[in-house]
This record gives C-alpha cells, structure tokens and sequence, in this order.
C-alpha cells in the first residue's frame, strides 16, 4: 500500500511538473516561430545597391480584431532604389508562403502595426539614405497558437 501511494506521488508531481513545462513553453515557440520569419527574411537576397541595417520579430497580437496570435518579422533595408524597385524585386517571394511586403520607412518605429507601437528598429539612424522595410507574417501551430495568452 505504501508502494502504491509512493507511485501516486511520484504520478502527481510529473504531471505537474509537466503542465507547468507546456505553460512556459507556448511563449517560447510563439517566440521561436517569430524569429523564423525574421531569419527567412534576412536569409533573402538583397537588390543592387541595397544593404541590410537591422532586423526585428514580435509574436503579439499586432492587427485587427478578435483573438489570436500574429508572428510578424521584418528587415530594414538601406538602399538606393526606389520603393517602386524594391517591391518590383521582392514581387518573386509573393507567391510563395513568406508573402513580402515593402513599405518606406521614415522613423524607428513600425507605425502600420496597430497595437504595438514599442516595436522599433534600435538600430535605425538618421544617416543619409532611404529607408525601407521588407516584413512578412508567419504562421504558428496549434496548440502553441490558441494557448498564448498575448493572443487575447
């Protein structure tokens, strides 16, 4: 009987100990997955005349309404083509899953995100040049999606 409550224990404590590894978890691959697209990203070739000044990622709920996680990543890119040029030559990657997008950028700040206005390029300056982002959204995997609870 002894034995027998020693395996109950024994039972308990792992299942706990368990749940409580998912729990910590689901942020972590939620921030993984984020980080996924930004490498995509950065592992992309760059136009003529372009380099790469930083890089970012966030999972968060960042757009719209209702609940869910987005995974957003994004390069900046310094170059001296025009916006027309770049989206010209990130066009190919559109019909792929990583659907690129570019947009100017005039600030540190991503101001086409709704709800998270804290995400910045630190890396961003005013030195000479134009500025662009190439960002993309990633997609996540259940349960790690529904679970998050930045999704809400």
């Amino acid at each position: 009987m002894e034995k027998l409550g020693k395996a109950v224990k024994t039972a308990f404590y792992f299942m706990l100990i368990m749940i409580c590894l998912f729990i910590i978890s689901i942020p972590v691959v939620n921030n993984l997955t984020a980080k996924g697209v930004e490498n995509h990203l950065k592992k992309l070739l760059l136009p003529p005349d372009t380099e790469l000044a930083a890089s970012v990622s966030r999972a968060d709920k960042l757009t719209g309404n209702g609940n869910g996680m987005q995974y957003f990543g994004a390069i900046l890119l310094r170059s001296e083509l025009t916006l027309d040029e770049l989206d010209a030559f990130y066009a190919q990657y559109r019909r792929t899953e990583w659907e690129c997008n570019v947009v100017c950028q005039k600030d540190p700040g991503l101001d086409f995100l709704e709800y998270y206005e804290e995400l910045r390029f630190s890396q961003y300056d005013d030195a000479p040049g134009n500025f662009y982002i190439v960002y993309s959204w990633g997609n996540g995997t259940e349960p790690f999606v529904t679970w998050d609870l930045r999704g809400h």
